[in-house]
């Protein structure tokens, strides 16, 4: 056994063994870690972090259940024991982590409650581990779960975006760059250009999930265990894909946490550019966000605010800042274990929670918002944004791109219409525009329908090119969906398996 497992392992029965074999009290700051030596000071709050490991209560007890089922397997305690043990770990459940004597950590804490409820025996549920391996799997263990939840929100923004799509296939509206007019493109575009990034965010998040989603116990405190122990068995009853092979890697890596940090703040990035333009568009009169996703002002009564969609804009600079702290306390730590790591875990959550939210939040406002498409229409070809559609026509009727991007220039000037481009003909070729070009298919090309209508190349706004471009996108939802629904299946799987092995027990 590692010097740190020795500690930790055996710590339970030298505890209750100074106590005339009684449980300890927690009343007397010491628990089966700390003992007398280290019960006191005032450092003991600044270590714990009982309060915030609620969240991976359920998971530490899930672990600890898995490794009690293995050892008791493995021969390593007995079946009497480990029935015991799976016994009292059901009961903690019951009362729930508000019920747990003081620690340092959840793991200790649960530790302490068995060995309160069945005297020192409970203290070979912590046989061949160590606390290192135990809170990487516990991590790992609820990250997952979180994981899913936020793919599942981008595959419902992704659904609304495809909805909007399909419902807006011929809707214009005025395109931009710089957030000046540019040209007109459609509502249906404009959302698939959306549910492109959006999809990748989903495929970034299913890359990371698959890097969590291995198991690091059985590494003990870095450096194995002399225990005949099967870290094969605990990562099939956890629902682990494979383990983490080197046992030093397993305790102390914590790059997926900064990996799914990362995807989490790609994804935080691509809704704040999708909030940053439905705030604009409701500006401009184009789009009605529901009032459920609205505001008003606390003292002027006609104000109908897109606060929700400002609030998804702004997760954007939380989640960088995970990221960059995440990074940070990453960064120079020697291998193994180091206490840093209790800090790095925060981030991670904070993160997952808030970007969860605001996919949620900003799938349910693009599914409920109301296009206003006499608007959009009315603005299509604001600016004159039908230029390079005249341009793009010249150049194929002959002329010199350069030359037909000049002319059309000078007209932008003169008017924008039929008549300024005349003019502008005559400036820079010293002829009608007519020896190029017939006048109907010019008043073509300044139609904003029928401008948009012309651009169907692949991934182009025309209808026609819009149809490929929904079906590929109705596609790839499908199959991530179906992914996202095996991966759950899962998970809820190998619980079922865990409990029945439990049940031969208890």
């Amino acid at each position: 056994m590692t010097e740190e497992s020795a500690h930790e392992g055996g710590a339970a029965e030298r505890a209750i063994a100074t106590d005339g074999g009684e449980p300890t009290d927690g009343a007397d700051d010491e628990s089966v870690v700390r003992r007398d030596r280290f019960s006191g000071g005032p450092a003991r709050s600044f270590l714990s972090s009982l309060a915030a490991d609620r969240r991976i209560f359920a998971a530490d007890l899930e672990v600890d259940r898995a490794h009690t089922v293995m050892l008791a397997e493995q021969g390593i305690i007995g079946e009497d024991v480990a029935g015991e043990i799976l016994t009292a770990l059901d009961a903690i459940e019951v009362d729930g982590h508000g019920s747990l004597p003081d620690g340092e950590d959840v793991h200790e804490a649960i530790e302490t409650a068995v060995i309160e409820r069945i005297g020192a025996e409970g203290g070979k549920m912590h046989t061949a581990r160590s606390r290192n391996d135990e809170v990487a799997a516990c991590i790992r263990y609820r990250l997952r779960e979180d994981v899913l939840e936020a793919i599942e929100t981008t595959l419902a923004l992704r659904e609304s975006l495809i909805d909007v799509a399909d419902d807006h296939r011929e809707t214009i509206m005025p395109g931009y760059t710089h957030l000046q007019p540019a040209q007109p493109t459609t509502v249906a575009h404009w959302a698939l250009a959306y549910e492109g990034a959006v999809r990748r965010d989903t495929e970034r998040l299913l890359e990371a999930y698959a890097r969590i989603n291995e198991s690091p116990l059985g590494g003990a405190a870095f450096a194995g265990t002399t225990f005949d122990i099967d870290r094969e068995r605990t990562a099939d009853l956890l629902g682990f894909e494979g383990v983490v092979e080197n046992s030093m890697d397993a305790a102390s890596s914590r790059d997926f946490l900064l990996e799914t940090t990362q995807a989490l703040s790609t994804h935080a990035t691509t809704l704040s550019g999708l909030a940053e333009d439905v705030i604009i568009f409701a500006n401009r009169g184009f789009v009605d966000l529901a009032d459920d996703y609205s505001s008003t002002s606390s003292i002027m009564p006609q104000k109908k605010n897109p606060d929700t969609l400002e609030l998804v804009r702004a997760v954007a600079g939380d989640a960088a800042g995970d990221v960059q702290g995440l990074t940070t306390t990453l960064k120079g730590l020697p291998r193994a274990y180091n206490r840093d790591l209790q800090r790095a875990t925060t981030h991670a959550w904070e993160t997952v929670d808030a970007v969860t939210e605001a996919s949620e939040v900003a799938a349910g406002a693009v599914a409920t918002a109301d296009w206003n498409e006499e608007t959009l229409a009315a603005e299509a070809g604001a600016g004159f944004s039908t230029a390079t559609g005249v341009a793009d026509l010249l150049a194929a009727n002959g002329l010199p791109f350069r030359t037909a991007h000049e002319l059309v220039a000078i007209a932008a000037e003169g008017g924008a219409d039929y008549d300024a481009l005349e003019a502008a003909a005559q400036e820079v070729l010293g002829e009608s525009l007519e020896a190029h070009v017939e006048r109907e298919a010019v008043e073509a090309a300044l139609d904003p329908v029928e401008s948009v209508a012309s651009r169907d190349s692949q991934g182009g706004p025309a209808p026609e090119a819009v149809a490929p471009q929904l079906e590929a996108a109705r596609e790839s939802l499908a199959t991530d969906a179906d992914d996202l629904a095996a991966l759950t299946d899962a998970l809820e799987a190998a619980h079922e398996r865990l409990r029945s092995e439990v049940n031969g027990y208890v």
